[in-house]
């Protein structure tokens, strides 16, 4: 019986890679977007026999009710993805309150609420795969990216307690940190800074969206029975 998937913010970059790969490797797919209905659904056939799911992931009833289609339709969640984040470039005293708000409200209440439901099903199963995507500045920060680095060290926090509340009923629950991935968010970097960045990274350049997404594959794998807790940077070095 093939094992089931759920991707939250799976329309297109670090997510669509997320979602393809899983796929190659018989996993049944739950696709989620909200905005990016186009992108969703030219994945949606691609990866065929895919569920798609429109659905805000910091509505408490969006959430929830994506998880029991989720359910219904494949019988069971093994693994959750909660890849669904925004950011925000700014100056702290130039950011605005509905920005912060926002911000916590995708990356942090998503995960939060995602988290929570999907717990519920596979606590019943005794089994199952939660990971998160977080960020390199959530482990460091970055200048003019305070608010979006304080979101992604909370889910890190979150990462790590929850594992260790879930252990016991046999779920894992770790985090990727990707460092500069090439995708739609990182669209408005200037070729300077980039390679700014690139200088700075001991492999001396970007990643891609389908490396975060093997290191996804690796944690949700049989190979990663024993690994609970860990956040886990897939950044070339960048934060040695």
């Amino acid at each position: 019986m093939s094992k089931t998937v759920f991707i939250t913010g799976s329309s297109r970059g670090i997510g669509a890679a997320i979602a393809k790969l899983f796929y190659r490797n018989g996993y049944n797919v739950a696709i989620n977007y909200n905005r990016s209905e186009e992108e969703a659904s030219a994945l949606s056939k691609l990866l065929a026999g895919s569920l798609l799911l429109k659905g805000d992931v910091s509505k408490e009833d969006d959430v929830k009710e994506m998880i029991a289609k989720t359910v219904s339709h494949f019988g069971s969640i093994d693994v959750l993805v909660n890849n669904a984040g925004i950011s925000v470039v700014n100056l702290l005293t130039d950011t605005t309150l509905e920005e912060w708000e926002r911000l916590f409200s995708i990356n942090v209440t998503g995960t939060f609420l995602a988290s929570k439901y999907a717990a519920a099903q596979m606590i019943k199963n005794h089994s199952g795969r939660i990971i998160n995507i977080s960020s390199i500045w959530g482990i460091s920060g970055a200048s003019m990216e305070s608010c979006y680095s304080a979101s992604k060290g909370a889910v890190i926090a979150f990462t790590k307690a929850l594992a260790k509340e879930l252990g016991p009923s046999g779920i894992t629950v770790n985090c990727v940190a990707p460092g500069f991935i090439d995708t739609d968010m990182n669209s408005d970097v200037t070729p300077e800074d980039k390679r700014a960045f690139c200088e700075e990274t001991p492999l001396g350049r970007i990643g891609t969206p389908e490396e975060v997404a093997k290191m996804v594959l690796f944690l949700a794998s049989d190979n990663a029975d024993f690994v609970t807790g860990q956040i886990i940077g897939c950044d070339g070095g960048a934060i040695i």
